[in-house]
């Protein structure tokens, strides 16, 4: 008697799949961090065993173990020439496994799984293509893309593989929070449009336990004639006792499949933290039931995200983009104190207010050096002195969920001007034990703050109202072809920088040739202009800074200072106050950066520009 196809199958009757391949092979030995795909070339018995296991167990979908077998992941463990071997050796692995009334179905992972959901699509597409024709020519019985994040990713995935085949496509979305995608799709949306591509099914699989993907499909719409699937975690991954595991039993599994089942589900299996013993007890339940058609809920009960605004603190001053668009911007770094006591910071933040400062932007632990929180400093500058705040905001000391915190909490402050930097590394600092974490490059982190203003989370939930940051960028223009920086700037601009503040400068020529480089970028450049503070400091800064350059004629200045240290300031603001005759009329915006918390010397620059100005305005009212 010939075996239904797969969809066939699926259409008319309730499947059993089968449970966790890498978490199962965790506690059968297999070291975490090794690459469990790779164990179909070198230990082809293990994964047999597992297999066999979940058939005897009483699955009849059986997922090859190609998960992430891709060439984006085996690249990472030197094996990108062994993506068709690999992907054909587990397709016959599995089926020699088991008895033939099971179906094998060929397992696709997504490539970008938890990392930042930026991509280039035409790689994808490559990969995808590769991986799928390997499983399809070795003879699956269908293709099972699973564990995607982000409907984009799947989207394009269904696009590449539904033109190879005619066999089933089964999409399996994972969620962060329940009903919807990473990037902010409900799975009403999600599922409409993985039909519209060409699914054959869709469902839900990792992450999440079986009630709470049973909560996402009671508020889901799910397109008339689609196979419904479910995978669910034994629960949600936690610790106990210094040791991660699931807590969902086998037992619990039996008691939630009928609910599924209720749901319309016709393919019932496990994913992460599940075991045969899981699977045995799913197949129990699920003995002598028969597939129940799907009944989607009303309008009025589907999950939409809806939520009612709430109140934004107003800003009161123009950003120092809206300023430096209308006349003269300066933004003034003056970085928060090593100390506890922040008289001196607070003295020196007002004075330079009054001088004649836009914003004050402090750095965010520069130089790897422990100083008190700028978002601390920055709420107290708002909110007791009526000072604007620019806070630096580094990718190096918070990891993707801490970012997003810090981020939220600025916003809740009413601070909406931040500079993206990378961070220098920890082993440079006062504490080189500590560890630098870069979840994020400076591009991919403005990128997500853009996204915050477009109300979407950094894990693609909806928020409750948007953010509303302007987002600067930093710029070295102290590097041998300053055309090449220019076009890595320009990633920064396209991933949605507001406005660029350079590193000092200290030679004229060098300005002139950063205003060239940069006038067409089309976001406003503020100039880093820093005081020298005596001899020993442009030594310093000439002989050991990569790319920066202070011109001869300077270092002979400053030289003539270097017994008198008060003297030495003074030329050094001289200097500083030339270089800015040349690059005011170039520049409509500076960004002055305080010396070593010197803020009379940037005080008294500030003064200077701002009456250069007027002197200039005056000068054009006469004409």
């Amino acid at each position: 008697m010939r075996k239904p196809g797969l969809l066939e199958q699926l259409k008319s009757s309730l499947i059993v799949g089968d449970g966790a391949l890498t978490t199962y092979l965790y506690q059968l030995g297999v070291s975490i961090g090794h690459c469990s795909e790779e164990l179909v070339l070198s230990n082809p018995s293990l994964i047999s065993e597992v297999h066999q296991a979940y058939y005897e167990a009483g699955a009849r979908v059986i997922e090859t173990h190609t998960y992430g077998a891709n060439r984006e992941r085996l690249t990472r463990y030197g094996l990108d020439n062994k993506v068709i071997r690999m992907n054909r050796e587990a397709v016959k692995i599995a089926r020699d496994s088991v008895g033939d009334d099971a179906y094998v179905i060929g397992a696709i992972g997504s490539i970008c799984a938890g990392r930042v959901p930026v991509f280039d699509e035409e790689e994808y597409r490559a990969m995808y293509e590769e991986q799928a024709t390997a499983l399809l020519l070795a003879g699956v019985d269908g293709i099972l893309l699973e564990t995607f994040l982000d409907l984009k990713e799947i989207l394009l995935a269904v696009e590449v593989i539904r033109p190879l085949t005619s066999l089933p496509i089964i999409a399996q979305l994972s969620m962060l929070e329940v009903g919807r995608t990473r990037d902010a799709y409900t799975l009403t949306e999600a599922f409409g449009l993985l039909a519209e591509r060409g699914a054959d099914g869709v469902g839900l699989n990792c992450r999440l336990g079986p009630m709470e993907i049973l909560r996402a499909l009671e508020k889901t719409i799910v397109p008339e004639g689609m196979i419904l699937t479910s995978f669910p975690n034994a629960g949600r991954l936690g610790m106990s006792e210094g040791k991660l595991h699931y807590k969902s039993s086998p037992d619990y599994f039996e008691e939630t499949a009928h609910l599924l089942v209720d749901q319309g589900v016709s393919l019932l299996g496990g994913c992460c933290g599940t075991t045969p013993d899981h699977i045995r007890k799913l197949a129990a339940a699920l003995e002598g039931r028969e597939k129940v058609k799907r009944t989607n809920p009303s309008s009025d009960a589907i999950y939409d995200g809806a939520v009612e605004s709430i109140a934004v603190r107003a800003r009161s001053n123009p950003h120092v983009v809206d300023k430096v668009k209308s006349g003269r911007a300066i933004i003034c770094e003056f970085d928060p104190p090593k100390d506890l006591d922040i008289s001196q910071f607070l003295l020196g933040a007002e004075r330079l207010h009054r001088a004649g400062v836009d914003a004050i932007t402090m750095a965010d632990n520069s130089l790897a050096t422990a100083r008190m929180s700028n978002l601390a400093l920055g709420a107290i500058l708002r909110d007791r002195l009526g000072i604007d705040p620019l806070l630096h905001v580094a990718c190096r000391d918070r990891n993707l969920l801490g970012q997003q915190s810090h981020l939220m909490g600025i916003h809740a402050l009413g601070i909406d001007q931040i500079l993206v930097i990378t961070g220098d590394p920890t082993r440079i600092g006062d504490l080189p034990g500590a560890s630098s974490i870069y979840d994020l490059s400076s591009i991919e982190l403005i990128r997500m703050v853009k996204q915050l203003n477009e109300g979407i989370s950094f894990s693609g939930r909806k928020l409750k109202q948007k953010a509303r940051f302007v987002v600067g960028a930093a710029f070295n223009p102290h590097v041998r072809n300053l055309d090449a920086a220019v076009k890595r700037l320009m990633k920064k601009v396209e991933a949605g920088a507001d406005f660029i503040m350079t590193q000092p400068v200290y030679d004229e020529q060098g300005a002139l040739n950063l205003y060239e480089a940069t006038k067409g970028i089309g976001i406003p450049v503020f100039i880093g202009v820093m005081p020298l503070i005596g001899y020993r400091n442009a030594l310093f800064l000439h002989h050991e800074v990569p790319g920066i350059k202070i011109p001869e004629s300077v270092l002979k200045r400053m030289e003539a200072t270097k017994d008198n240290k008060e003297a030495g300031r003074e030329e050094g603001i001289q200097v500083a106050k030339e270089l800015l005759e040349v690059i005011l009329d170039k520049f409509p915006g500076i960004y002055l950066i305080t010396p070593f918390s010197y803020w009379r010397m940037t005080e008294e620059l500030t003064r200077f520009i701002r009456l250069r100005d007027q002197q200039a305005r005056r000068k054009l009212a006469s004409r």
